[in-house]
Parts: C-alpha cells; sequence; structure tokens
C-alpha cells in the first residue's frame, strides 16, 4: 500500500493507475478506504481510482498535527497537489469535507459527487455523530465506544452501524476499521481530538461556497437515511449550480456497502456525461 507524507503526518492510500478518468474517493469517520472496495473494484476497470485513508480513527499512523476537519479539508488538497491530480471526480460518502475542499479549493476538481453525507447544521450528523462528540470529551470515553462497537451482537444497534447500513458490514471489515483505535492510544488522541474541533458553521460556510462550483455536481442520497435528512440531497443539488440528485431506494448512509453497484453504475455515467 502506497503512502505519502503530507504536512500534517502521513497517510496511506491506494491507487489502481490506469489511464481513464481519475476518481478520488473519500470517506467517513471510523472508516478507511475499505468502505469503498466494491464500488472500487468496479470503477478501476476503465477508471483511475484513488481512495486515501484520512485520519478518522481507523487510520494506522498518529498524525504529527493533531488532526481536525479543518485540518483535514487542507490534507485533501494538498494530497490532490502532491499527487498532481488534475481533472479529478472528487466523492465522499458520509463526513462533508469534499464540500469545503470544492469550495475552497476547486482548480483541480473537473466534477463533485457528494454521497450521503454531512451537510448544513447536521453536523455531527444524527445520534451516532452526536455521541461520538459525547465519547471525545468525556475521559474514557473513546475506549468504551470502541468496545461497545467491537462486540458482533451490538454492531447492528441503531446507535452504531445498524444506523448506517441496512445491510451487516463483514466482520472482518469492521474490524479492521476498529483495531487502530482499539490498539494505538495515539490514534485515539487523533480520533478526540478530531472530535473536540468540530466547527459546527464548517458546512454551512461550505454551503455558501457551493454556490459558486459551476462544474457537474451529482448528488447521490438514500431513501431510507437515519442520519443524512433526506431533504438535504435535494437543497445540496439545487445550491450547486451544475448539480442534480439521484435518490437510491433499500439503502442508508453506507450506499458503498447498501448498493454498490448501483453507485459504480451512477459514478460512471456521470463521469462519462458530456458537460
Amino acid at each position: 500500500m502506497p503512502d505519502i507524507e503530507l504536512s500534517a503526518g502521513t497517510i496511506e492510500y491506494e491507487d489502481t493507475g490506469g489511464d481513464g478518468p481519475t476518481v478520488v474517493l473519500l470517506h467517513g469517520l471510523v472508516h478507511d478506504r475499505t468502505v469503498w472496495r466494491k464500488v472500487l473494484a468496479d470503477l478501476r476497470t476503465d477508471h483511475r481510482v484513488i481512495a486515501p485513508t484520512l485520519p478518522y480513527g481507523a487510520h494506522r499512523r498518529p498524525m504529527r498535527r493533531p488532526p481536525t476537519p479543518d485540518l483535514v479539508n487542507e490534507m485533501v488538497a494538498e494530497f490532490l497537489d502532491r499527487l498532481d491530480l488534475t481533472d479529478v471526480t472528487l466523492v465522499e460518502n458520509d463526513c462533508g469535507r469534499a464540500q469545503t475542499v470544492a469550495a475552497r479549493h476547486p482548480e483541480r476538481l473537473a466534477r463533485l459527487a457528494l454521497v450521503a453525507c454531512e451537510a448544513f447544521d447536521n453536523y455531527p450528523p444524527g445520534l451516532p455523530g452526536k455521541l461520538i462528540g459525547v465519547a471525545c470529551r468525556t475521559p474514557g470515553g473513546v475506549s468504551a465506544l470502541v468496545r461497545t462497537l467491537g462486540l458482533k451482537p451490538l454492531r447492528r444497534l441503531p446507535v452504531g452501524i445498524g444506523a448506517l447500513t441496512k445491510r451487516p458490514v463483514p466482520d472482518a471489515v469492521v474490524d479492521g476499521w476498529l483495531r487502530p483505535l482499539r490498539t494505538d492510544p495515539a490514534i485515539r488522541r487523533d480520533f478526540r481530538h478530531y472530535g473536540t474541533h468540530v466547527r459546527r458553521d464548517e458546512l454551512l460556510e461550505a454551503a455558501q461556497g457551493l454556490r459558486r462550483f459551476d462544474r457537474p455536481a451529482l448528488v447521490v442520497w438514500a431513501t431510507e437515511d437515519l442520519m443524512m435528512p433526506r431533504p438535504h440531497g435535494r437543497r445540496l443539488a439545487e445550491l450547486l449550480p451544475q448539480g442534480r440528485l439521484v435518490e437510491v431506494e433499500d439503502a442508508r448512509t453506507l450506499i458503498p456497502e447498501d448498493q454498490p453497484e448501483l453507485l459504480a453504475s451512477l459514478l460512471r455515467e456521470f463521469i462519462a456525461e458530456k458537460h
């Protein structure tokens, strides 16, 4: 697995290579690039797909600078610059950092795809997002949270991964997401710092910036999402000058887990469209 040293620390990423259009896939909190494994396997046949693991708790190397949402925004922009990526289709699921990146650093982006993500005032999102914030502010809270999520019978609870998917995520995948938080105090410190430095107005600011992102934009939303309000998908699509909305049935927030084939097809069609 290649890695790259950025100003804030070293991150790992997957890069399929190839001469096709470049797609960069961003994941959410307490996940890593493997949340995209099925979509990546589909798109790699005719696209160059790059999936970094961001410092959201499932990363394996502690950061030199304690991560915050604002710092991650700058890390994503630096990542694109350091790899000299141009005409990128930036795709994000669950977290909302791509909105700020598109608003502040549009120069390397050709397209934007927002997939069931934090937006507007839903930040941190839903009950699980708010519980993560409480855990990060409570001594020993992160360790207790990870121990609870580590219990396989509890993973489908609506305050955990059950809120994010309609179908169980394979235990081996979830174990990989949780292992760094379970085993490395430095990763837990990174996670706590991120969770206690959420700037509540970040995505409201980003929404204003997206009004100036006059490039093709696709918003994909799950009709049964328990975390991201359904009206937010339409609001995002309407404020983007070239935005359009596609709603996906039989899925929750992690559409790459619940409907990977459909999501890959939507992204492929979006990227191939002539504008």
